[in-house]
């Protein structure tokens, strides 16, 4: 089930699954050690799909820059991969940001392997590749 929610709204529990799930694939699974608890998620716009309790995909968005409307999603991630959860969260957030946000553009920083997907959503590359927490990105835009 998908739900979209601000910080305030979310439950102990979704709070607790959205954590694990971050977790589990930034740190156990891709081994990149960072500080994922950065005040953001306070601000943030919460999506995520819900499966028997437990958060399987997950991305959270927030006001990057009020003047140019720039909304910044991140930390998107999906439990199981090629089943086409990924997609499903994508679609439904891109249409909540929108209505929730005021915003003209939509930027993410996308691991350099995952860029071809964001490219289904109408996302266009906008950078070189960098490192960000010694992975490789890409930074993209969606303009509204």
């Amino acid at each position: 089930m998908f739900k979209s929610k601000t910080f305030d709204n979310l439950t102990t529990t979704e709070l607790y699954e959205i954590i694990k799930s971050r977790t589990e694939v930034f740190l156990l699974e891709q081994s990149i050690v960072c500080q994922d608890l950065d005040d953001m998620d306070y601000k943030s716009l919460h999506c995520f799909i819900e499966e028997n309790g437990r958060v399987i995909a997950y991305l959270r968005a927030f006001m990057e820059d009020s003047e140019t409307g720039t909304v910044k999603v991140g930390r998107v991630l999906t439990l199981d991969h090629g089943k086409g959860i990924g997609r499903e969260l994508m679609k439904k957030s891109l249409e909540e940001i929108k209505k929730t946000f005021n915003c003209s553009k939509i930027h993410i920083n996308s691991q350099k392997h995952a860029v071809g997907f964001y490219e289904k959503f109408g996302l266009k590359t906008c950078s070189d590749e960098f490192l960000e927490e010694g992975v490789v990105h890409i930074s993209m835009e969606y303009t509204i």
